[in-house]
């Protein structure tokens, strides 16, 4: 599992995608879209971003949840938080 989130995390869009998330989490394609083009500058398409939402949702960074007819994107800490604790735990003897 952390291979697939260091391969998703190793694009720079995916990790302005996410930092997106972080600052209002429950956005649509269209709301992430327009973020990355106004705050970034960047002209990916809607279907280069969704592409990149699938490999970050593949690698368990964010989760989706349909409300009627919109899909919204939620960010996942949770495998982040493990590959920190991996290197950064408290119990072991400093060398």
């Amino acid at each position: 599992m952390a291979d697939e989130v260091f391969k998703a995390m190793a694009d720079p869009t995916r990790r302005k995608i996410l930092d997106e998330l972080t600052e209002r989490n429950g956005q649509t394609l269209f709301e992430i879209c327009a973020r990355l083009t106004t705050k970034h500058g960047l002209g990916s398409s809607r279907q280069a971003i969704s592409q990149h939402l699938a490999v970050l949702e593949a690698a368990g960074l964010i989760e989706t949840r349909r409300e009627g007819r919109c899909k919204f994107h939620d960010l996942r800490t949770e495998p982040l938080e493990r590959i920190a604790t991996r290197w950064l735990r408290r119990d072991r003897p400093e060398s």
